[in-house]
């Protein structure tokens, strides 16, 4: 097998991420790559969870179908999953649960301990028949339980001990997974906490938050290192709070951020329109999930690409990132801090729960040099004829600090002059909103071309951004080996378009498909505004799961042979 698909599963509350996370960091440690997926329901106890890794000795990039491993830890998730399992996996289900047919391995665990340490046993059961050395799953309960007290991880050790003792002596048709060839050091981390990493790195100080799955690991994340890396950290009362607070804290000269989903983005528009007016720098992070309202809370879809490019009263210019992995969701949130800075205003990074939640192997990240502000970098500021808002060839003006220089700050949510008073002189307005779109050339200047990867002047051309881009890889890779000539286009930055960047490459290709985690083909009708080139092909996944290689090439199938 090149890789093997598992899946844990059960209600909230037994523990089974506790699992998950344990066999992901021991198959990170052994040198193995994984790419995990974490399904659950909006609530705290009950209904249905599952997790799960896909795990491969050579580079795997996205989530796939069948099951090859399945671990239930109740009766009802063998029913739920039974119907997904390839043809040669196995369900290694508790021993008290009736399963007629082949391939399912009744596990013992109430002689292991039962109870609350059935996690440990079917964490040893699963790593034993994965091939993974004992001294390591000793070492990562170690980690987990020694908080706990001496007492705690002695007895979960006793569990590992016996049920890896039993697990020894399984003869059953499983085919595991060859060596790692060669082992390297990598991090597991998830999307959301490299975007916190990459806040940190960029240099935040502040960050404000009204909790909303699936964004709100980002702000848990920045809590973890708030103390050792200077961060101050709040919960408001609800969004509008939040985005006010990060533009307060960002106008006195704090690099500051906010996270979100798309409900808590709906009442933080008309403070992205305040920074806008204000021209004061604001990175806030959006991790979508379907809508409208409240909709799938706890599932993925990519369906607020148009609101978060609108979102906001009145006309000026953002950027919006959307990065493709864990690695992208680091260094283009450094990015954002960077482009919210030099360009005054609000810049996104637009995510979702399947990435969010998704953890990878990753080479440990490459920390940036400290870039401090380009506002001041290039202007210096005279107190005595300071003008906040000055008129200025890029449309960046200079940029003081409230008692951090001579210079009176002065800031207003209206129309204002250039010294920053309010003002109805309607022959300024016009020279005002000229000035704040001209930095949009700023922005435009430091966009991320898209990444291209296939055939050239391909048959078939993927069109893809954000969170798709590794199952799209896959399916583009096994049409290749199939015969056929394609290739991925993918965008890690959604807004601006540079269709220099890009146009070639479509009008090249025989034939485009756009694939999107929406019903309605956002991006794909963004590519048309802005450059007229029409996308007629189409894969679109709305039901809350992630796109797979699998379903990217079932819907090439259902289009037929003219595809």
């Amino acid at each position: 097998m090149t890789s093997i698909n598992l899946c844990i599963c059960g209600e909230a509350g037994q523990g089974l991420v506790t699992i998950g996370q344990l066999l992901a960091k021991c198959l990170v440690r052994a040198g193995y790559h994984i790419v995990v997926t974490q399904s659950y329901q909006s609530r705290i106890r009950g209904g249905h969870n599952a997790f799960f890794i896909r795990v491969g000795a050579s580079p795997i990039t996205a989530p796939v179908g069948p099951i090859d491993l399945l671990v239930p830890l109740n009766e009802e998730s063998i029913e739920i999953h039974r119907g997904e399992m390839a043809a040669d996996g196995w369900i290694f289900r508790d021993a008290d649960y009736g399963m007629d047919g082949d391939r399912n391995l009744p596990v013992p665990y109430a002689s292991f301990g039962g109870g609350i340490y059935v996690n440990i046993a079917a964490f040893a059961v699963t790593g034993c028949l994965l091939g993974l050395d004992t001294s390591l799953m000793e070492g990562m309960v170690r980690e987990a339980f020694g908080k706990k007290g001496d007492a705690a991880s002695e007895k979960n050790l006793s569990v590992l001990a016996r049920t890896v003792e039993w697990a020894k002596n399984l003869d059953i048709d499983f085919k595991g997974l060859p060596a790692p060839a060669s082992p390297s050091r990598r991090m597991m981390v998830n999307g959301n906490e490299a975007i916190a990493l990459g806040a940190v790195a960029a240099g935040v100080r502040c960050g404000f938050f009204y909790p909303m799955t699936p964004a709100t690991s980002i702000i848990l994340t920045l809590i973890k290192h708030a103390r050792e890396a200077g961060i101050v950290m709040e919960q408001a009362e609800d969004e509008i709070a939040a985005v006010n607070m990060a533009i307060g804290a960002s106008f006195c000269g704090a690099r500051s951020m906010v996270a979100t989903s798309g409900g808590g983005y709906a009442l933080m528009t008309e403070g992205v329109s305040l920074a806008a007016m204000t021209e004061t720098p604001l990175v806030i992070a959006i991790a979508q999930r379907p809508g409208p309202a409240t909709g799938l809370p706890t599932r993925t879809e990519q369906g607020d690409l148009e609101f978060v490019l609108h979102g906001g009263h009145g006309e000026f210019p953002r950027a919006v990132f959307a990065p493709g992995d864990v690695t992208a969701c680091f260094a283009l949130t450094v990015k954002a801090f960077d482009v919210a800075e030099a360009s005054q205003g609000p810049v996104f990074i637009l995510t979702d729960q399947f990435l969010a939640d998704s953890y990878r192997a990753v080479e440990p990240f490459t920390w940036p040099e400290a870039t401090g502000n380009p506002a001041e970098r290039d202007r210096e500021i005279s107190p005595e004829d300071y003008q906040r808002y000055a008129l200025t060839d890029d449309g960046v003006s200079p940029r003081a600090f409230p008692g951090q220089s001579g210079a009176l700050v002065v800031a207003d949510s209206d129309e204002h002059t250039e010294a920053g008073h309010i003002t109805e002189d309607l022959r300024l307005r016009p020279r005002m909103v000229r000035k704040r779109l001209r930095k949009m050339a700023r922005i435009r200047e430091a966009v991320v071309p898209p990444v291209f990867s296939g055939d050239a002047s391909p048959e078939l051309l993927f069109v893809c951004w954000g969170s798709t881009m590794g199952a799209v890889e896959e399916a583009v890779e096994t049409l290749r080996r199939e015969g056929r000539r394609a290739a991925m286009l993918h965008f890690s930055q959604v807004w601006p378009l540079r269709p220099g960047d890009f146009m070639d490459t479509l009008e090249s290709a025989e034939k485009v498909v756009a694939v999107e985690g929406n019903a309605t083909s956002q991006f794909a009708r963004l590519i048309r505004r802005e450059t007229g080139f029409a996308i007629t092909r189409h894969v679109n996944r709305y039901d809350g799961l992630p796109i797979t290689p699998g379903f990217i090439l079932d819907g090439i199938a259902r289009m037929g042979k003219g595809v």
